[in-house]
């Protein structure tokens, strides 16, 4: 049998405040029992695959090869939402079909929302 995702793991300074993050971004709640070392988003309310983030003592540098593509039908006010919590506008990109932002959250990872062109 083949191996399922148990969960999206980001390495972070600050579990907790990573998950409040996302849980915002994508209008969940932080699972409980989330503390600084360790936390999870989707976990109890069955999001597939749900998100842990794990404190870890030095991150790896460079690009992140792993991150999320988020779906979005209002590319821009998404984007503002995600500012507005904490999120840093990186650029914009046509390609493919798809119109899209990168962003990177708060702790610099990065993520995509996007939309059909």
């Amino acid at each position: 049998m083949a191996p399922t995702i148990a969960a999206a793991t980001f390495d972070c300074t600050n579990a907790a405040a990573l998950a409040d993050f996302y849980a915002r971004l994508l209008d969940h709640s932080v699972d409980p029992d989330a503390s600084e070392y360790v936390a999870t988003v989707g976990r109890d309310s069955g999001m597939t695959p749900p998100l842990m983030f794990l404190q870890v003592p030095d991150r790896t540098p460079g690009k992140n090869s792993v991150h999320l593509d988020l779906m979005a039908t209002d590319l821009a006010a998404e984007v503002e939402r995600a500012v507005a919590l904490g999120a840093k506008h990186i650029g914009d990109f046509d390609e493919h079909g798809f119109q899209w932002a990168t962003l990177a959250d708060p702790e610099g990872n990065l993520f995509d929302i996007a939309t059909h062109s």
